[in-house]
């Protein structure tokens, strides 16, 4: 799960990466701000590789490993250790979604939205490793700031502050979404469940119940192929591109006690954001699905 979640949105990233240019330096201060767009650090056959890409292959290859490591070999049928930590942690967060979802449902969609937040979690603290966003090449035209953060090109970016990605997980909600809503309600029942009379009435106020609920159905059709997936891309990129923009201007600063005591307060806080972020983005995904996964009685006239 977590390979083709990953290989989807990096493939999704490089494609709309091609026609997007990185931002120029701030004219009036000559010092270059955070840029929306990630730079290419280096083409593979023409498709550019962009800092925040490169990111991305290294939490993979992370994950992967911390998986490997904390995971024993042989699973012992009475817990201890670290098989204690991780199957407490694994039946705490299996017991949030199943009170929200269908048992059937939750089984489903466990693994994806566990699969979310521990990307997610690892790509938001990338922003706090030291030399994220400093350890590049190229020198601006004002290199006398105290601190780092002083090159034209970083080599590393954190992977959400990149919209490419964000987008991209969402485009794979989307798809996933939709393809358990039809599984589960097959397709006349999610239609019904979408646009079906979900009240009680009578033959002749039954039309009028019918064309409110269709329209009603119209705006959960409309929410559910385009605003649910533009709020989960965009609160994600938009808190974490926001707090890599911060502490950017904060390593700016030409006051170096200053940059010092503004820039650990603004660790502390990134920290706590970067939790809830991924936390408030694998439970929307839960409460999307669950809209979907659900069972209404239909009532006729």
């Amino acid at each position: 799960m977590v390979g083709a979640f990953l290989v989807g949105a990096l493939a999704t990233g490089a494609i709309a990466q091609e026609a997007i240019e990185p931002a120029s330096a701030h004219e009036g201060a000559g010092e270059e701000l955070v840029s929306p767009a990630a730079p290419a650090v280096f083409n593979v056959l023409g498709l550019p590789i962009t800092n925040s890409m490169i990111c991305t292959w290294i939490v993979a290859v992370l994950i992967l490993i911390i998986v490997r490591a904390t995971t024993p070999k042989n699973i012992k049928e009475i817990p201890s250790g670290m098989q204690n930590v991780l199957e407490a942690l694994v039946e705490m967060w299996d017991g949030l979604i199943g009170d929200i979802l269908d048992k059937r449902v939750t089984r489903w969609v466990f693994p994806f939205a566990t699969t979310f937040f521990i990307f997610i979690v690892m790509s938001n603290l990338v922003d706090l490793v030291p030399g994220v966003g400093s350890i590049g090449y190229g020198t601006p035209a004002n290199s006398s700031l105290p601190l780092a953060t002083n090159v034209t090109k970083p080599l590393f970016r954190p992977p959400t502050t990149d919209a490419n990605l964000t987008v991209a997980m969402a485009g794979i909600f989307l798809i996933m979404s939709l393809y358990w809503a039809i599984r589960y309600n097959g397709p006349w029942g999610l239609v019904k469940h979408i646009f079906g009379v979900k009240m009680e009435s009578n033959k002749w106020v039954y039309p009028l119940f019918f064309l409110l609920f269709l329209f009603i159905g119209a705006m959960e059709l409309l929410s559910v192929a385009f605003a649910r997936p533009v709020a989960l891309a965009m609160r994600l990129y938009g808190n974490v591109f926001a707090g890599e923009s911060i502490l950017d201007m904060i390593f700016h600063s030409k006051s170096l006690w200053m940059t010092f005591v503004l820039s650990a307060g603004m660790y502390f806080y990134e920290t706590f954001v970067c939790l809830v972020q991924a936390f408030v983005f694998a439970m929307l995904v839960v409460a999307f699905v669950g809209t979907l996964c659900t069972h209404t009685e239909e009532h006729g006239h």
